[in-house]
């Protein structure tokens, strides 16, 4: 990805990241500005948020959609089921990386790049006929963040460097051997104060010049070349413990980095990431646009079909889960792990109702399967905060994760009934531990994982019910992720028996039942929950020849709701087929032709993925372009 002119704003600024640190490169000649972020600052502290409340109300929420007076039932899920005092934790941006370089306010012969063959971004450009380049990498191997400056001519490198963020009473100090410190805490929210601790560390190695550090401020002066080096840590060890020393880990990744020379460090670097990118390529024909910036690029593609930017797209999102999914860290969140804000939009947190899930769409099929790991992890550990959850909620066995979740594993009810009261995000997560085996065929993984499924599906098992018209086994109360729906004229969310429970339900069933099989193990459960299948409701076609979105007939055909959650059977599920059940699958179509096209980013990416289940691949394209736009 290459550009002409400096990023002017953060959306513009070129990501890298390790899986822990992320960096937004915005590459401006005068004053350099590279916003930071390590995976583990987030507000709050270790803490479940379940509402004991919604043990007595969750009963009396049925009744009411029972009752058919859905606007009631969701109201009063909010007052009474929902989590009174911590709606989740806001994930948090570190700050800033800033270097001014007097003079070069005056330049020409700009270039900035973002490499995809090496996870580099760099910026040249040329001020009083002096060539100068900036290379940043945030190194997989030495877990620092490295800018090297040069120029085409000796003693050219000038520059003072100092450490900002955004956080309240951070403490700023110069140290012995020229290094600057910025020390924080993270922030308190929704009256849970922030317990992460961190800190950063700046200094460079210089060649040629003089380097001195005081008041905060790294300066070289009249340096051939520099090499700057940041080091972020917490004292995150997991959801449950913060003991760790920060300060003492930041030193240490400081100093493993600095005994390296750069070339080795970035040899190491790009080594790292190449044995995951270069498992797959992706070739739709040569790069006719080569000399194009990449945003021109993006704008005439409309009328230029530009096959080589569709793969470098492609490319592209495997790249961003590479640097923000690595083994051993946390799992990719709302913005992958970059966001410059305290506050930012939805808390960049894990909404599980969807942007969680799809952020590992490419995992197994674009050959990053070890990308899952921290997925997985999370998912371990929801399973066992869910546990409480499950009892002080519903009073039942398994576990249970609704819509959102943070760093701290918190699986209670969040935000307000309309979004918050669904109660299938574990059954959806559970998704990806089975695809996991069906993609590798690791019985040993599937028998590893198999507790967790099983105690999903036993959680489903003990608090669904028989809803009164048609007898059927659904889930109540819960939502079709986000829309409201005819049977409330359009006032509420809460139903029962939604399509897209009942399909999650089936998933995990049958995983369970199908694992159960493989590992020789608990036959007699499995063979419960196949009696308990038949017992569920159908996918049905409604009235205007639609998959229907609830169990009654309600969907308007003028709904452009952006989720389209009753057709997960289609995509990324796999139960929608135009072989085994040609009439559900030309009722998604209908479905998805009412949907209509234009709506937001992740929602386009999924209707895309969904056009290409549809086998319509003109459609899916035509998506493409518009996500582009």
């Amino acid at each position: 990805l290459w550009y002409d002119r400096p990023a002017q704003v953060w959306t513009e600024a070129l990501p890298l990241g390790n899986g822990r640190l992320g960096a937004m490169v915005y590459g401006t000649p005068g004053i350099e500005q590279i916003q930071l972020n390590e995976e583990s600052i987030w507000a709050g502290r270790p803490n479940n948020n379940a509402n004991p409340n919604a043990l007595e109300y969750i009963p009396k929420v049925r009744e009411l959609v029972f009752a058919g007076k859905y606007l009631e039932a969701q109201t009063l899920a909010t007052e009474k089921v929902m989590a009174k005092t911590n709606s989740g934790m806001p994930y948090q941006s570190f700050g800033d990386l800033r270097i001014a370089f007097p003079g070069h306010t005056r330049y020409s012969n700009y270039y900035r790049e973002l490499s995809l063959d090496s996870a580099r971004a760099i910026v040249r450009y040329e001020v009083d006929g002096v060539q100068y380049q900036r290379e940043t990498i945030t190194s997989f191997t030495d877990q620092v963040v490295m800018v090297r400056l040069t120029a085409n001519r000796p003693g050219q490198i000038t520059f003072n460097a100092q450490l900002t963020s955004p956080h309240q009473d951070v403490m700023i100090a110069s140290e012995e051997g020229n290094c600057v410190t910025l020390s924080g805490v993270s922030s308190l929210h929704e009256g849970l104060k922030g317990k992460v601790e961190f800190q950063g560390r700046l200094t460079a190695k210089n060649k040629g010049g003089e380097i001195a550090c005081a008041d905060g401020i790294l300066s070289v002066e009249k340096a051939d070349e520099a090499i700057i080096y940041v080091s972020i840590a917490t004292n995150f060890n997991n959801y449950q413990d913060i003991t760790g020393n920060q300060i003492e880990r930041a030193k240490n990744y400081l100093a493993k980095a600095m005994v390296h020379p750069f070339i080795e460090s970035k040899r190491n670097h790009v080594d790292f990431y190449r044995q995951y990118l270069t498992r797959v390529s992706l070739d739709l024909g040569e790069d006719q646009y080569a000399n194009v910036t990449t945003d021109k690029r993006v704008e005439n593609f409309k009328n230029t079909n530009d096959a080589h930017l569709v793969a470098t797209y492609f490319q592209f999102g495997r790249y961003l889960l590479i640097c923000s999914s690595q083994p051993g860290g946390q799992p990719a969140n709302l913005q992958g792990i970059w966001n410059d804000k305290l506050v930012p939009s939805w808390d960049s947190k894990y909404t599980c109702n969807i942007n969680l899930e799809m952020n590992y769409w490419p995992s197994e099929v674009t050959n990053l399967s070890e990308l899952n790991e921290p997925l997985f992890r999370l998912i371990k550990e929801v399973s066992d905060t869910g546990k409480e959850t499950a009892k002080i909620m519903y009073g039942a066995n398994g576990w249970v994760l609704h819509h959102n979740t943070d760093i701290w594993r918190i699986t209670g009810a969040v935000d307000k009934a309309p979004s918050g009261m669904w109660p299938s995000g574990g059954a959806w997560l559970c998704r990806h531990l089975w695809e996991r085996y069906l993609y590798t065929g690791d019985v040993e993984f599937l028998r590893s994982v198999y507790p967790i499924l099983k105690e999903s599906g036993r959680f489903f098992d003990e608090i669904m019910v028989k809803e009164p018209v048609h007898n059927w086994l659904v889930v109540c109360p819960s939502n079709s992720p986000e829309n409201v729906h005819s049977g409330s004229n359009g006032k509420a969310t809460t139903a029962a028996g939604c399509t897209m429970d009942n399909q999650l339900v089936f998933d995990l069933w049958t995983a369970i039942i199908s694992a159960s099989q493989i590992l020789d193990t608990d036959r007699e459960f499995a063979s419960h929950l196949t009696q308990r299948l038949k017992e569920m409701a159908p996918m049905q076609v409604g009235h205007w020849g639609q998959l229907q979105e609830w169990m009654f007939d309600w969907d308007d055909p003028n709904d452009v709701h952006r989720h389209v959650s009753h057709l997960y059977g289609l995509f990324p599920s796999n139960q929608i087929s135009p072989y085994r059940t040609p009439e559900l699958f030309d009722a998604a179509r209908t479905s998805l032709i009412h949907r209509g096209d234009p709506s937001t980013g992740w929602s386009m990416g999924w209707k895309l993925n969904q056009w290409a289940r549809l086998q319509d691949g003109n459609h899916a394209y035509k998506l493409y372009g518009n996500l582009l736009k």
